[in-house]
């Protein structure tokens, strides 16, 4: 199996480092994700706690928005080690993690109860939960949105404070999966653990703390992690199985949490391995829901969003097109020349400069197209007004042009079923060979 070592493979120096783990450390836990490399280590940590009749601690932190193949397989995991782990540490608590979708709202908040309708799973119910309403009384370090960074720091912290000694803390991580990963291990300025390679002490600041994290399997490739899987016959998240299935490869499987940098890919993914999951997740965090333009309906088709009750009219303009843009930046620049040519009108004839136009105006001056305001402007980007009719523009061959060449990227999304416009919706027939 992979590299080898003198006379070791890569799968007996893991065994010799968590053997030194266990007989180094006063206390231990294991950060799991439901991910492979995370699981492969914990069922070796596993192996090796029952030879040596030693315990260890398990820290999960869900996120919410998971796959329910993972929910599976932590529940899964979290049976089978039950005899040799002490605490098993399932948290649930409004955290504060990354938003690629959107400049104006580039954080969103896991498990947040203000947000409980939208929630994508139910709050599990064992035991092991920490949530807002179990947290540890000692726990006054935590604050409601804290990120998720800061909380892996303080929970090292207040974990040790409570077990004492020097503590250890396992994660799973390869440093060919990423170039940061391998700075994390190698960097000189790390303080080690007995001079190990593999370990690196933590800080909070520039404050150091009686925790080590040491990363047993950090030199492993992918085929090692299933080639483990194999030869010791352990368990794995079945969602792997639908991503091969799905035509990924080996290296190109990741749980990509679908609200980060790489969101599209993550929410594709979503909607082909778990389609029953898709629907609660593009709607979760606002502009996710953009997902659908790009991945699974029409660009022609009403953009289902609402305006947040802390932006303006003017917020939510910029945010739709922004959004947009992630999904289809030609259909955000083709809005943005109609918008900009309506304010430069709206100058010229009205006397109304840009920082003149008010966020709302009379609706019934909106609705009969007599007055500019930033909510008839959002209005017409939320109902994917292709023609900007709603701007008081009409149809132009340039226009007509211009979806003919959206056409060519967007192959299989543009359908005259989805808009209510009648121009536009024959225009969209005829660049579908007549079907709707």
């Amino acid at each position: 199996m992979g590299k080898v070592y003198t006379n070791k493979n890569v799968l007996d120096a893991a065994f010799e480092r968590l053997e030194i783990v266990f007989q180094s450390f006063d206390n231990i836990y294991f950060s799991i994700s439901g991910g492979k490399d995370s699981s492969v280590m914990v069922q070796l940590v596993a192996i090796v706690a029952r030879k040596l009749k030693k315990k260890f601690d398990v820290l999960y932190i869900d996120l919410e928005a998971q796959y329910v193949a993972t929910i599976s397989h932590i529940e899964e995991l979290r049976k089978s080690l039950d005899d040799v782990v002490g605490r098993f540490y399932w948290i649930c608590l409004p955290l504060s993690l990354r938003n690629a979708v959107s400049v104006i709202q580039p954080k969103w908040i896991c498990w947040d109860e203000k947000d409980r309708k939208k929630w994508v799973r139910d709050m599990p119910k064992n035991n092991d939960v920490v949530n807002e309403k179990k947290l540890p009384a000692e726990w006054n370090w935590f604050e409601r949105g804290m990120e998720f960074e800061d909380f892996i720091l303080y929970f090292a912290k207040w974990y040790n404070e409570m077990h004492g000694g020097i503590s250890g803390a396992g994660i799973g991580i390869r440093t060919n999966e990423s170039l940061n990963r391998f700075r994390t291990i190698i960097s000189d300025k790390k303080e080690r653990f007995n001079n190990y390679g593999w370990t690196t002490r933590v800080k909070i600041g520039d404050h150091p703390i009686n925790v080590y994290n040491f990363y047993p399997i950090y030199d492993w490739e992918v085929e090692d992690i299933w080639g483990a899987v194999a030869k010791l016959d352990l368990a794995f998240n079945e969602i792997y199985e639908l991503m091969y299935k799905n035509g990924l490869s080996l290296h190109e499987q990741r749980l990509c949490q679908p609200y980060g940098d790489d969101q599209r890919n993550g929410l594709d993914q979503f909607r082909a391995l778990e389609p029953e999951t898709w629907e609660k997740v593009v709607n979760r965090v606002h502009g996710v829901n953009f997902g659908n333009i790009y991945a699974r309906t029409s660009l022609l088709g009403n953009i289902k969003s609402e305006k947040p009750d802390s932006m303006t009219w003017e917020q939510y303009a910029v945010f739709l097109l922004e959004s947009l843009g992630l999904y289809a930046p030609e259909l955000r620049d083709h809005y943005y020349n109609k918008i900009k040519t309506f304010m430069k009108w709206y100058e010229e004839h009205e006397g109304v400069r840009l920082t003149d136009i008010p966020d709302e105006a009379d609706k019934k001056l909106e609705s009969a197209k007599k007055v500019a305001s930033w909510r008839r402007i959002a209005r017409a980007i939320e109902k994917n007004d292709f023609w900007m009719k709603r701007l008081s523009f009409s149809q132009t061959k340039s226009d007509v042009e211009r979806l003919f060449e959206l056409k060519k990227k967007y192959a299989n999304i543009i359908y005259g079923k989805d808009t209510d416009d009648k121009h536009l919706r024959q225009v969209a027939e005829k660049l579908n060979g007549g079907e709707s």
